[in-house]
């Protein structure tokens, strides 16, 4: 099987749905961290990316290998997701609600945060595996790389648009943040049983 114009369209589309929990994610880190430089602004969508291609290649992976282990780890992957968006959201919405007052000094976004959110927003992304199982492995990693490159991009525009929303407005980040992480965890975890 070679790459065509269906493969093509079919990584960008998986790109783009994949990303939009991780866009969420980036804008409100945006909103944040208003401040965030050139660089950093890279590093946390290239963060979002790698993890993005990541999980759908050892969902691959498992397919090819420990497949019947995996199946078993599927039905954790809802309550993994809930459980660190819902502990990260909860803890940006206890200290936004505890620092309202504006204009606040914006927080960073340190690099355990941001590992964490990448995991959070990608671990359903490992099912992704599934199907694209059929791909050998050539094309599973040209999956991956346009996942990532799609992701990258989307995640870069959530942090510029998070960025122009203001620093009076980042005084309420951690509680728009948190409930966005609080949110796209219950939204995994109910889309995941229907």
């Amino acid at each position: 099987m070679k790459p065509d114009f269906t493969f093509l369209f079919n990584s960008i589309l998986l790109g783009v749905g994949l990303a939009m929990d991780a866009f969420s994610v980036s804008m409100a880190n945006g909103i944040q961290e208003s401040k965030m430089s050139g660089k950093k602004m890279c590093g946390v969508a290239g963060t979002f990316a790698v993890f993005q291609a990541l999980m759908p290649l050892i969902g691959w992976l498992c397919i090819h290998t420990i497949v019947q282990y995996f199946q078993a780890f599927e039905v954790l992957i809802p309550w993994i997701a809930l459980g660190l968006l819902g502990f990260i959201g909860g803890k940006m919405l206890i200290e936004g609600i505890k620092s309202q007052a504006c204009p606040v000094v914006p927080t960073s976004i340190g690099i355990t945060v941001l590992l964490v959110q990448g995991i959070a927003t990608s671990i359903d992304a490992l099912s992704v595996g599934f199907t694209i199982a059929e791909y050998l492995l050539p094309m599973a990693l040209l999956c991956a790389a346009i996942i990532a490159a799609v992701t990258f991009i989307i995640c870069l525009a959530g942090v510029m648009i998070g960025k122009k929303m203001g620093t009076c407005f980042s005084g309420k980040a951690g509680i728009i943040g948190g409930g966005i992480l609080i949110f796209i965890g219950l939204e995994i975890f109910i889309t995941s049983w229907f």
